[in-house]
């Protein structure tokens, strides 16, 4: 009898135990936060091919220098001592048309002319205008250094607000892309291919027109801001 009892009771305990069923807490899955994608810059190459037919090359009595068209009717900014006093100025476009052109209006307190040209190419292709400049971005400066034609050079912007090395431009870029004489009036771009600025005049410690590695542009905003007389202004022209 004891033995049945000792039986029926650990079945029991087992049936008990076999209906025991754990619940667990439903789980909740985290919600990702999304991270803002930054905009994906273009390669020198892209830039390059992107911004090039906006380019001319300038060339006023002996002095050269580069522009870029600016405007669906074909206005072009350059560095103002590039076509300071000049008695006839020759533009030559990205596919080889060539004209004169004269100046419409001049900043020589910030050295920037902009050109009214008599004849357009074909197919006027003006560059895309960016906005500020930011420290250690990459930019890209093509121009016509030593008469190269269509020269392009990258590197980044290595200072804000710099004052020329004579002392009479203020508020400029400073950047490492290699530019040399002819460079003048040329577009300084950012990682978009858009202008940030308009080359001027390079540090030039040796006295001999070399790049050192320091070169100044306009701001963009500046070099389209009112235009006036006043000083010419740069620092070692280019």
């Amino acid at each position: 009898m004891l033995v049945v009892v000792a039986v029926l009771a650990y079945w029991l305990g087992s049936a008990r135990g076999t209906d025991t069923t754990a619940v667990s807490a439903p789980s909740t899955s985290p919600t990702p936060t999304p991270t803002p994608s930054a905009a994906i810059g273009l390669d020198a190459t892209e830039i390059y091919q992107r911004v090039s037919p906006s380019v001319v090359v300038i060339r006023a009595g002996d002095s050269l220098g580069t522009g870029v068209i600016a405007a669906e009717d074909g206005r072009i900014l350059t560095a103002h001592h590039v076509v300071r006093d000049a008695e006839e100025i020759n533009i030559t476009y990205a596919d080889g048309t060539r004209a004169t052109a004269t100046v419409a209006e001049a900043n020589p307190e910030r050295d920037i002319a902009t050109l009214r040209p008599s004849r357009l190419p074909e197919v006027v292709v003006p560059a895309t205008i960016g906005g500020n400049a930011q420290i250690g971005a990459p930019v890209v400066a093509i121009g016509n250094p030593l008469g190269l034609t269509h020269s392009v050079s990258t590197g980044v912007v290595s200072g804000l607000n710099r004052t020329s090395t004579d002392g009479r431009l203020t508020g400029l870029i400073q950047f490492d892309a290699s530019v040399n004489p002819g460079s003048s009036g040329g577009p300084l771009l950012d990682a978009q291919g858009l202008v940030i600025g308009i080359v001027v005049s390079i540090a030039d410690p040796g006295g001999d027109e070399a790049f050192a590695g320091i070169a100044f542009a306009v701001p963009i905003g500046e070099a389209l801001g009112g235009q006036g007389d006043g000083p010419s202004g740069g620092g070692p022209q280019i």
